[in-house]
Parts: structure tokens; sequence; C-alpha cells
């Protein structure tokens, strides 16, 4: 009976007052308050998670999962990569030569690294390699060159790039930079602008021999692994200690790092929304308290419990808050599907390789805003259900 006095109680002040219209209007602010602070939260969080995996994935490809460098002259060698290879079946290994130069086209210079590798065992570590490598022959001073580059310098297959050397030779009484011309063979596409004009790739016998290397010696060897931060661990335990072994994600600490501060502040920032919207339901509670002091009182000395009372404001503000949180993640799955699947926000096309916003919603930080929300509710309903509990029955009914 009591337990239906309660759901009768808050039905009854949920509805629409016209004697006091500003209370349920300061509800439904609270109501559309909540729910706008739930649907942006979602929305920003699946953003920046996008974002966060797109930059992960492309610096995954480019960076290479895991690399073996050498820690002195000639340690990384073919002897290292055939025991490496019998160790680690299940991985894939491609030995590599780098070497810093500035690509030459008329007038247009742009500086960069030009990687000599063995295209066979590199399109097994670069999934964005295999596709310009595809089932091309590649003769031994050909290159392949990114997408930005070829753009900016109009390149077609079969033209000669000039590539400087930063490496001299001696000539007479002066030194002079080391000058190559590559054919280019192929255009590869990572994505990122950046790594599309920075990055060459040519044969590894044709690098070695411009740097004077012999052909068992390299500068390093790209891994790719599934696993890399679990595989790291145990290529290092089988390493000689002449060698090192780092993980993509070493190169981009500072970066992600950054990534992370920037989603945390934009969490808490968004959350605002919300707490400032909490407002509005204790401002609401309280009018509703005031103007229902007299019926308080009267079921207070009919005997409601105290406990009742607290309840039923308690329960008011949940009603009102459950519902915003309930209504926002409906418009906030809702807005994220429609920007993920409608093309509405253009994006860079030499940046990104989708036209779509990149949206992901990782359910760690779905709960973590229902939860949050809920919190916030709870809380700003309890200081009016306290004070509407604490209501005077004497002074009440002796002045109504």
């Amino acid at each position: 009976m009591k337990k239906n006095l309660v759901t009768y109680l808050v039905k009854k002040f949920l509805r629409f007052d016209k004697e006091q219209p500003f209370i349920f209007i300061s509800a439904l602010l609270a109501f559309l308050g909540i729910t706008l602070g739930v649907m942006v939260l979602l929305i920003a969080m699946a953003l920046m998670n996008g974002f966060d995996n797109e930059f992960k994935k492309k610096l995954t490809i480019m960076n290479y999962p895991l690399t073996v460098l050498p820690k002195f002259y000639g340690s990384v060698n073919q002897e290292l990569l055939i025991e490496l290879e019998s160790k680690f079946p299940n991985l894939h290994f491609s030995p590599y030569v780098q070497s810093a130069v500035i690509s030459k086209s008329g007038s247009k210079l742009e500086g960069g690294y030009i990687f000599g590798v063995d295209f066979q065992d590199e399109a097994n570590v670069n999934s964005v390699l295999k596709k310009a490598i595809g089932d091309q022959q590649f003769n031994k001073f050909d290159v392949i060159v990114g997408k930005s580059l070829q753009e900016e310098y109009m390149l077609s297959k079969g033209d000669k790039l000039m590539y400087i050397f930063t490496n001299v030779e001696p000539g007479g009484f002066s030194v002079t930079p080391k000058l190559k011309r590559f054919h280019v063979q192929s255009t590869f596409d990572s994505g990122l602008s950046a790594y599309d004009k920075a990055y060459h790739y040519t044969s590894l016998a044709a690098l070695q021999t411009l740097l004077h290397m012999p052909s068992d010696m390299y500068d390093g060897i790209h891994i790719y692994s599934e696993n890399p931060r679990e595989d790291i661990v145990q290529i290092a335990e089988e390493l000689p200690v002449s060698v090192s072994i780092k993980g993509w994600w070493q190169d981009n600490v500072n970066f992600f790092a950054a990534l992370e501060m920037e989603k945390t502040s934009l969490f808490i920032v968004l959350m605002l929304i919300i707490l400032i919207a909490s407002i509005n339901i204790i401002s609401s509670l309280l009018m509703t308290v005031m103007n229902r002091r007299g019926e308080i009182a009267l079921l207070l000395s009919l005997g409601t419990t105290t406990a009742e009372i607290k309840k039923v404001f308690l329960y008011l503000g949940i009603v009102i808050g459950i519902s915003g949180i309930i209504a926002g993640v409906v418009l906030g799955l809702s807005g994220i599907w429609v920007l993920g699947t409608f093309d509405i926000i253009d994006l860079p096309k030499d940046v990104y390789p989708t036209a779509t916003l990149p949206l992901d919603l990782d359910m760690s930080d779905f709960f973590m805003i229902v939860s949050g929300a809920f919190v916030i509710v709870v809380l700003s309903s309890y200081y009016p259900a306290k004070k509407a509990s604490e209501v005077d029955i004497l002074t009440v009914l002796r002045n109504e």
C-alpha cells in the first residue's frame, strides 16, 4: 500500500501544474540538459577513440610493429635474420637498409628517407606497400614513392627521379654529394601525407651498392606481429647483446599520452554539462518541496514516514535524470550511426583514407558516461529529498 503511495505521489508531482508552470519547465530543462550532455559525451568519446585507433593503425603500418636495430655496426646481418626466422616461424621478417636523402624533380626538393628492401619480404610486413608491389617485377634501381610526392612532382610510371644522398664522396680537393637517378615503378598510399612524402622504397641490392655495404649486412629488420607487446619480450630474450628491439609505440609515447590527456580533459569538461543540468533538478525539486509543503505535512500527520517522503522526491529526481540519460543514449548512438554511415562532414583526403568520420565507442567509456551521469543525478536528488523529509508539521499546518 505504501509502495503504491510513493508511486502515486511521484506520478502526481511529475504532472504539469497550471498554477506553478515554472516547476515543470525547470524539470524539463534538467531533462534536456542531461540528454544533451550524455549525447555529446557519447559522440565525443566515439570520435576520440575513432581518431586514436585510426592513427594507431597508420603508425603501426608505416612504423612497423617491431624493429630490430644494431647497437654496433654490422651486428644486424643475415646470420641473425636466419636465426630469428627459425625461432619465430609465425612472424614475418623484412631486412632493410636505410639512408636519408633529398629527392629532386625540376626545381622542387623534398627531404626524406629511402629504404632498401626485399620487396617480397616487405610485402609480408607492410600491407600498404603490398598493394603498391602487386605482381610487378622490380629492377635493381626501381623505386616506389608515396602518393603525395607523386602528385607534387607529377610523376608517371617509368619517370626518372633524382636522389641526393646525405653521405658525401671525396672528389679532388672537395667532397661532393652522391647523386643517383631511380626509375619510378609504383606508388603507395598510406593515408598520411607526411609518410607519403618522406618515405621511398627501392631494392635492397641497390642501396647496399650505393652505400658500399656488404650484401649480408643490414641497418635493421622490420617484424610484423599480431601481438607485438607480447612478442617483443620473447624476441628480446633471444637477441644477442649487440642488437636491440623496439616497438612502434615506443617512438610515439608522447603523442598517445597527449591524446589520452585530451580525451580525459574532454570527458571532464563535457561532464560539466550534466553537472549543470543537475542544478536544474535540484531547483525543480526544491520548488516542488516548497510548493507542496502543506501536502507533505498533511501526509506526515496521517502516518506517512519521513523515509517515504524522502523516497518520493529521490525517485522524482531519479526519474527525471534516468529519462534524460536514456534519451541521451538513444540520441547519442543514433548520432554515432548517422555520422559513421553518411558523408556529412568532409575529412581531408590527404590525411584520412575514408570520407566518413572514424567512430568507435568503447564499452568502458559508455559505462563510465552512463554511471557518472547516474551518480550525479542521485546526488542532486538527495538534498531536496532530505529537505522534504525535514518539513516541520506543526509550523506548516498552523500557517496553512
